[in-house]
């Protein structure tokens, strides 16, 4: 009787699952997860990406428990978790999903050299976590490409392999024994309202939007109070819903919004080839500008006083307190954060990033630091010097303040779009600001920092 191992990773589904159809041509499967001291140890296990992680693992377990099987879950060093595993229940080969991060690159070679010492295969499959494999398309003088636009176009020519529907059973070896399941009852320090993760929340999450979300996509993406984005990115990171469907399932729908949708998986795929072409790009600068990014006491002031969303810029505190509230936030709030703090207080980007990644539950590298670098203007953005105004912003996407309000209290009583500027009100009017503080900084003294110091004044 053979056995195979299928090692999930970001690939938490059971649905249009590569490594597990292939596995499952074994007499045996061995459903492996192995919560990786690693990434503790790198200090990317954030408390809301470990809740989230737990509710996939026992949803994971509960559709694999259906089907006959069950998910074993292991502790400590991947490559050694895994040859325990496969020396326990005898495995021929481990099936897992590529990556693209410099830590996967060094965890599937050193699993392949210790499998291969003991006479076992490691096969690596593509087109798990991306819809496009990183290297499929490349321009014709690089190995990658440093633009969206034609990355989009050759990126929309390329044929997507078919879904594939979840096994029917999984038969487990009684020898392959587990740890507990995690809980996210043992995880301090979430967030109040961090959603609840898993493969069947996501394809409920999916049929929803497909029905009601998908349409308005294209008009409504941008519309902070109106919340019409799909939520998919807790998903796609975890992997509980596959980046092919979602591209088969959007076109199948038709229309702008679904041409809107996919544009915007296409994006993510374009970080990861990014990342996977330049892995130091996740802590150095993709393209360096020279920075020379405030630091001290003040900068630090400035620091604090955005995380806690109390910059006195309403739109941009809101966002805060969603991202600390709900562990996700907006992505237009994301770019507008993101500009407050790297173009006008001029703080380093890594510092937004690993706040970031501190919080968010789909706490994604390559996603995050190549937007933050996008719109530090030291990524691969083609007019690195935009700056995001924050109240011109908010007059935009938030055009009644109704956004600021649900996350701002003390400005709730101001009526309409006044709200955004607060420091503008009198008499009466300003009286009913409480607490919340004036602005940290003027917008035009950010601006002159910002131009002075990258040589443009």
């Amino acid at each position: 009787m053979n056995v195979s191992v299928v090692l999930f990773t970001a690939d938490l589904r059971l649905h249009d699952h590569p490594p597990l159809r292939a596995a499952g041509e074994a007499d045996q499967v061995v459903p492996l997860f192995v919560r990786d001291q690693g990434v503790a140890d790198a200090g990317f296990a954030a408390p809301n990406r470990l809740a989230f992680l737990a509710d996939c693992l026992r949803d994971l377990d509960d559709g694999l428990r259906e089907r006959g099987g069950r998910l074993i879950v292991r502790s400590g060093d991947v490559v050694d978790e895994v040859c325990k595993v496969v020396a326990e229940t005898d495995a021929d080969e481990v099936h897992m999903a590529g990556d693209v991060s410099a830590y996967a690159h060094l965890r599937e070679q050193r699993l392949r050299r210790a499998l291969e010492s003991e006479g076992r295969r490691l096969h690596v499959h593509d087109t798990v976590t991306t819809a496009v494999t990183p290297g499929e398309v490349t321009p014709a003088s690089s190995d990658h490409f440093a633009v969206f636009t034609p990355y989009f176009r050759q990126w929309s020519q390329v044929h997507l392999r078919d879904t594939l529907a979840a096994p029917r059973t999984v038969h487990v070896p009684r020898s392959a024994g587990s740890e507990k399941l995690p809980s996210r009852s043992g995880v301090p320090g979430l967030s109040a309202g961090l959603a609840a993760g898993g493969e069947a929340e996501g394809r409920k999450r999916l049929s929803a939007w497909l029905r009601g979300g998908i349409a308005a996509y294209e008009d409504r993406h941008d519309d902070l109070a109106g919340d019409a984005t799909s939520r998919f990115s807790p998903h796609l990171h975890f992997g509980t819903l596959s980046p092919v469907e979602l591209v088969h399932r959007a076109r199948g729908a038709g229309g702008p919004g679904a041409e809107a949708f996919v544009r915007q998986i296409a994006w993510r795929d374009f970080h990861r080839q990014v990342l996977a072409a330049r892995p130091t790009a996740s802590t150095s600068d993709y393209r360096t500008k020279h920075d020379r990014w405030r630091s001290g006491r003040e900068a630090h002031e400035d620091v604090a006083a955005w995380k806690e969303g109390r910059t006195g810029y309403p739109i941009v505190d809101a966002a805060m307190r969603q991202l600390s509230h709900e562990g996700w936030m907006h992505n237009r709030g994301r770019l507008l954060t993101a500009s407050f703090l790297t173009k006008t207080l001029y703080v380093d980007w890594r510092v937004g990033a690993r706040h970031f990644l501190e919080l968010l539950v789909d706490g994604d590298v390559a996603n995050n630091q190549m937007n933050w670098q996008w719109m530090a203007g030291t990524g691969t953005d083609t007019r690195p010097n935009r700056v995001l105004n924050p109240v011109t912003q908010a007059r935009r996407y938030d055009p009644d303040g109704s956004y600021v309000r649900r996350w701002v209290p003390e400005l709730a009583g101001i009526e309409g779009p006044s709200i955004h500027e607060p420091w503008k009100l009198q008499g009466l009017d300003r009286a009913g600001i409480g607490d919340y503080p004036d602005p940290v900084v003027e917008l035009s003294e950010g601006l002159a920092r910002f131009k002075h110091a990258r040589g443009r004044d």
